[in-house]
């Protein structure tokens, strides 16, 4: 009982706060948080007509999910469907307007009141929704469930923190997993535990990331880095978080005792974090890529802090350190390294990818560090052995391959479902 208590006085309450919502948006705005030229989509109101014919609706709500779903909307749109693609954050929607196909649609998704829900539903009438990962709107999901779309959590992930999460509010998990057709988790440890919260029908279709196509790099970008590094040896960490940066920081140190000429190349997860970074590598040498700055002879590090440029640095480097490994993050994605050939070195934090961690392991594909003197020995060790670096760089690739399917699984149960529906 308590948990339709709790939907019905989250649905009062969104009802209640709609009409301060454009303030809340204009204030974000203000903030860069929405963009102004396309607030009305925030609210429900289609930029753009509803193409005629049946309609896949795929919602990431942020850059991670929203990179995810793409090589799912090239398969629909192979497959001959239309596809409206939502997401939540200014960046996300920057990234898919330069990588989604042309003849895929984005719009902003809606906030979750009623009036905007029905509103953008009212325009789109999607045979199919696919939520990547765990986004859970009530007012969104029961609206579509009644207007009779078929639901799937797509890509779903759960860690055994959010388990213990929605464990404290088991009706309502149940009440809005009970709206979806399926669940497609991607991996069993998820799957269990969302099974326990009461999602009636799920499966494993491992990770969509793993289809996923190598990042992209300009070419002419590419050239100029590779030329301005030469033959320097390059540790490259990718995606670092507070505390990160301070653990590879003196191993870099270190490993200049015996490498004088290293370039170590700092990606943080965060752009924003680039001028903290700078002042955190005190006398050493840095230069940041957000003043349009290349390293040069002199440069000891170089601090990466600009957005969608990560497959750049995959190519500059035979390994690299992924971030949110060594603090309790839970890891990001290894593969976008592997299938550069990069081979990724990792903290103990990889739950968020435990399925790709283990595989990339398992194949010899990575290395497993935990320290400022395990990250030291596990460079000295590659930069001593390039043919080593190569090889696990090259098994990186192939364990990334041997993850793949999540896409073809996921189009097949979603076309199924529609095929059941007519």
């Amino acid at each position: 009982m308590a948990a339709p208590l709790g939907l019905a006085a989250y649905r009062l309450a969104t009802m209640a706060l709609a009409p301060a919502v454009p303030f809340f948006l204009r204030q974000r705005a203000l903030r860069g948080k929405e963009d102004t030229a396309r607030m009305r989509e925030r609210l429900g109101h289609a930029s753009v007509n509803r193409p005629n014919g049946r309609l896949i609706w795929i919602h990431g709500a942020s850059m991670g999910e929203s990179m995810a779903a793409l090589p799912l909307v090239d398969a629909f749109l192979k497959a001959g469907e239309h596809v409206l693609v939502t997401s939540g954050t200014v960046t996300s929607a920057k990234m898919l307007a330069e990588r989604l196909p042309g003849n895929a649609i984005h719009q902003y998704a809606p906030v979750d009141t009623p009036s905007a829900t029905a509103r953008f539903l009212a325009h789109w009438k999607p045979d199919a929704a696919l939520f990547v990962e765990s986004e859970l709107w009530p007012n969104l999901l029961f609206r579509a469930a009644g207007r009779g779309v078929k639901l799937a959590l797509v890509n779903g992930r759960m860690s055994e923190r959010s388990f213990r999460g929605w464990s404290r509010a088991k009706g309502v998990a149940a009440s809005l997993l009970s709206l979806f057709d399926i669940c497609l988790m991607q991996d069993d440890g998820s799957a269990e535990r969302i099974r326990r919260l009461g999602a009636p029908r799920v499966e494993v279709s491992g990770s969509l990331k793993a289809d996923a196509p190598p990042l992209p790099a300009s070419e002419e970008k590419l050239a100029a880095l590779r030329t301005a590094i030469g033959s320097r040896p390059v540790l490259l960490a990718a995606q670092t978080h507070p505390g990160e940066d301070e653990t590879i920081l003196p191993a870099h140190d270190a490993l200049r005792a015996t490498h004088p000429d290293l370039l170590t190349i700092l990606v943080p997860r965060h752009t924003e974090r680039g001028a903290d970074i700078a002042m955190l590598c005190g006398s050493r040498p840095v230069r940041q890529r957000s003043k349009d700055e290349l390293p040069d002879a002199q440069t000891a590090i170089y601090v990466a802090d600009t957005m969608g440029e990560l497959g750049l640095f995959y190519r500059l480097a035979p390994f690299c350190f992924v971030g949110g490994t060594l603090v309790p993050i839970g890891g990001h994605n290894p593969l976008e390294a592997a299938r550069l050939h990069c081979g990724p070195l990792f903290g103990p934090h990889t739950e968020s990818f435990s399925q790709a961690y283990d595989t990339l392991l398992a194949r010899h594909g990575g290395l497993r560090v935990g320290s400022t003197r395990e990250i030291a020995e596990a460079a000295q060790s590659l930069f001593a052995d390039p043919a080593r670096a190569r090889a696990m760089g090259d098994a990186a690739a192939l364990a990334s391959a041997e993850l793949g399917g999540a896409v073809a699984k996921t189009l097949a149960t979603i076309e199924a479902l529609l095929d059941a529906r007519a």
